[in-house]
């Protein structure tokens, strides 16, 4: 009995002194959510949030979506709020406008935005227009959500980037996220906007993970349409892109750094309307700038900005000409090697900025 009296205070006294002892404590991991998965927070939250909101497109419903962004929502929400179209999208986008003009938010998707040349029509002329043309009468809150720009292997017919198209467009707000943060504030912005917005996704993007704050998990964050991001600070070169090219910049600017040359890199998050005033304080900065887009060159994304910098202030601070990195101007190409060359890679960044800079 003292024996067992004995291990019992002399156990006692190790667990009390294991208690007081310090152990060395990892950090809690940050979490990871892949694109996809924001984009599918970001509409269970707002399906959730607002009665008036709902989802329709080509197999988003029972087949859980072709790219899978609409996972679990079918069983959630039911056929009424989440509704499998036919294969017709100038009849499903028609709906789809209607709707939102008789009150409703409907999260219209293209299986690629590419189809929705067939639906342009209802893009533009209707849900665009009809504020202006109904003098502030008639709001169209609509958001038209999809894949955007190159994929791979999926040639000409599959391959368009529409950022240029569509931000061409007075009366649509256009969007085009990066990572899973972008996706989820953005997506709720668009969903909760009262304009029509085009909400260009990436299909190589959306199996991608990022690291997201404790902000962005929580179901009231939004991030503001038409405000860029600045996703690396910067003294020597500005580089602005959207999309799953910002990835190419901060991978080209990593590179860049380790022979002392800091890029600022620009995430433009929102292609109209454009935060010009964020590039040109970045320009004013730096003294230099890159467009970087996976589109065709004419009339593009790129273009635009080197337009409205020769109109702005920013023009008298550069210290070389501004140059633009973009997609060959030509239909995609099937051949792997082919479709390689005609997008912008990270070498060919590297070697702009070392031609702006004259290194």
């Amino acid at each position: 009995m003292a024996s067992l009296r004995c291990f019992l205070r002399s156990g006692k006294n190790a667990v009390s002194a294991v208690l007081r002892r310090e152990f060395h404590r990892t950090p809690p991991a940050a979490v990871q959510v892949t694109v996809r998965d924001a984009l599918n927070q970001a509409m269970d939250e707002e399906l959730e949030r607002d009665e008036r909101v709902f989802l329709l497109g080509e197999e988003v419903a029972q087949y859980d979506g072709a790219y899978k962004v609409s996972r679990g929502l079918w069983k959630k929400y039911g056929d009424k709020r989440i509704i499998d179209t036919p294969i017709t999208e100038m009849g499903f986008a028609g709906i789809a406008v209607g709707a939102a003009m008789a009150g409703l938010r409907p999260i219209c998707e293209f299986m690629t935005f590419n189809f929705s040349m067939q639906a342009i029509d209802q893009v533009i002329n209707s849900a665009a227009k009809t504020y202006y043309m109904s003098a502030g009468l008639q709001p169209v809150p609509i958001v038209f959500r999809g894949p955007n720009g190159a994929s791979a292997g999926v040639a000409a017919q599959h391959s368009q980037c529409f950022a240029a198209w569509y931000s061409h467009c007075p009366g649509l707000k256009v969007v085009s996220p990066w990572n899973a943060e972008d996706a989820k504030g953005l997506l709720k912005a668009a969903i909760r906007d009262d304009n029509p917005v085009v909400f260009l996704e990436n299909e190589l993007m959306y199996g991608v993970p990022f690291e997201i704050s404790e902000e962005a998990q929580s179901k009231d964050f939004v991030i503001p349409i038409g405000k860029a991001k600045i996703e690396r600070q910067g003294k020597h070169i500005t580089l602005v892109s959207h999309s799953r090219m910002v990835g190419l910049c901060l991978d080209a600017a990593a590179v860049l750094a380790k022979e002392g040359i800091e890029c600022e890199v620009i995430n433009m998050r929102t292609i109209r309307p454009l935060d010009a005033e964020a590039i040109e304080t970045s320009v004013m900065k730096t003294n230099h700038l890159i467009t970087v887009e996976g589109g065709w060159p004419q009339f593009g994304v790129g273009a635009e900005i080197l337009a409205r910098l020769m109109e702005g202030p920013a023009f008298n601070y550069l210290d070389a000409p501004a140059v633009r990195v973009t997609g060959v101007d030509i239909p995609m190409p099937y051949a792997k090697i082919l479709e390689d060359n005609s997008i912008p890679q990270i070498k060919d960044i590297i070697f702009s900025v070392k031609k702006t800079l004259n290194i």
